[in-house]
């Protein structure tokens, strides 16, 4: 290698040969493997961004799931006993002066979904009275103490923070489903389905992209000529802004294109195959959907035959869904308000008041009803109602 320092070469190295770089007569060898795909973080944002807010499929699962889990109605029972009125009962059906219990629920759901956690704080005033209210995941940290248990939440709001307690006798209230690698937080059902709502997001901005560009990709320009000579720096530059102003674009599909001597334009076009977006977007969607606990039949996903009919998959999306989910919040709602209520209570849910369940319901009374060998009492306790005597 030729010398360019400051100080000379000394005696022994004035006879050194000088290598010299020369490109002709040897090959060049370019390695290339595949880039390593970009997906969307599983953090409470990105998937509320990236899932609820851009994608129809993961938008509208999500609704389903906490419009009619918020929809069931609630029932308190003391001893065996269904309560008409209490104040367990009162507090549920307005948490606090903005919020309806639908509203409220809604939203206690709509985080559990997209987070795998729903952090309720119950406000006491003097006056005795009680308002509960939703910690945005995103603003709320679990605070553990020197053993790993978690004692406190830590919510965040601008500059502000401020501790809840997670105590016996706290104000706070942790809601999780179950994450098998974390002991403090939960795993949102969305995130298991993250790479089919990267996908389904990816084949619409393909295909919008595609429409821009009149539905075909961009063809070749290729520069021939007798004497093999290249287009210049400035020539090169003056034809592509050309090419992007004046050809590009859905309002300028179809243009004639004027080319000069030289220039050959080679049209391209994507194979039936490279073009069969719809069926990748539709198995995205089935796995969305079957992630979050949707059956497919009822986001209007083609290409699911697992139900017979509308009707048994949304009795499925009833019983596997919406149900378990309801009775787990019921159990954490009852033990975390009824001692603060001053009464021995148990919440459930009404599940005779719900309207996707009604055929069930009416083969259920059907049955019972023509079960001759069983008396009048003895069939209202079979389908959950109290005996009447005689």
């Amino acid at each position: 290698m030729a010398w360019n320092w400051p100080w000379a070469r000394t005696p022994g190295e004035r006879n050194i040969a000088v290598e010299r770089k020369q490109a002709a007569g040897y090959g060049f060898v370019a390695l290339h493997r595949e880039g390593e795909a970009l997906w969307t973080r599983r953090d409470y944002a990105s998937l509320a961004r990236e899932g609820f807010m851009r994608n129809p499929v993961a938008h509208r699962a999500v609704r389903m799931i906490a419009e009619a889990a918020a929809a069931v109605p609630w029932v308190a029972y003391e001893g065996e006993a269904e309560l008409d009125r209490h104040p367990l009962l009162e507090l549920l059906a307005r948490p606090n002066h903005g919020q309806a219990g639908t509203t409220f629920m809604e939203v206690l759901y709509g985080h559990l979904i997209l987070s795998g956690n729903a952090y309720v704080e119950l406000v006491e005033a003097a006056t005795g009275a009680r308002e509960m209210h939703l910690l945005r995941p995103d603003k709320v940290t679990v605070v553990a103490d020197s053993a790993g248990w978690p004692v406190a939440l830590e919510h965040r709001a601008g500059g502000v923070k401020r501790r809840v307690s997670l105590e016996e006798e706290g104000a706070g209230l942790h809601l999780t489903l179950f994450h098998p690698l974390d002991d403090h937080y939960g795993f949102a059902p969305l995130a298991a389905a993250l790479q089919a709502l990267d996908i389904h997001n990816a084949a619409a901005r393909w295909n919008k992209a595609l429409l821009d560009n009149s539905a075909r990709p961009s063809g070749a320009l290729v520069y021939a000529t007798k004497e093999g000579a290249n287009l210049s720096d400035e020539q090169f530059d003056r034809l592509k802004t050309e090419l992007e102003q004046g050809y590009s674009g859905a309002a300028k599909a179809g243009r004639p294109l004027l080319l000069e001597g030289g220039l050959d334009w080679k049209a391209m076009s994507l194979s039936p195959r490279d073009m069969d977006f719809m069926e990748a977007r539709n198995g995205a969607a089935r796995d969305i959907a079957l992630a979050l606990g949707v059956p497919p039949m009822l986001l209007g996903i083609p290409g699911d035959n697992t139900y017979a009919n509308y009707q048994e998959a949304n009795r499925a999306f009833y019983r596997l869904t919406v149900l378990p989910l309801v009775g787990r919040i019921a159990k954490e709602l009852g033990g975390f308000l009824a001692p603060r209520l001053d009464g021995d209570v148990r919440l459930w849910f009404d599940a005779d008041q719900v309207e996707g369940l009604s055929a069930e319901r009416e083969a259920l009374w059907a049955r019972v009803s023509e079960a001759n060998f069983l008396s009048d009492d003895e069939k209202r306790e079979a389908v959950g109602y109290g005996a009447v005597g005689g």
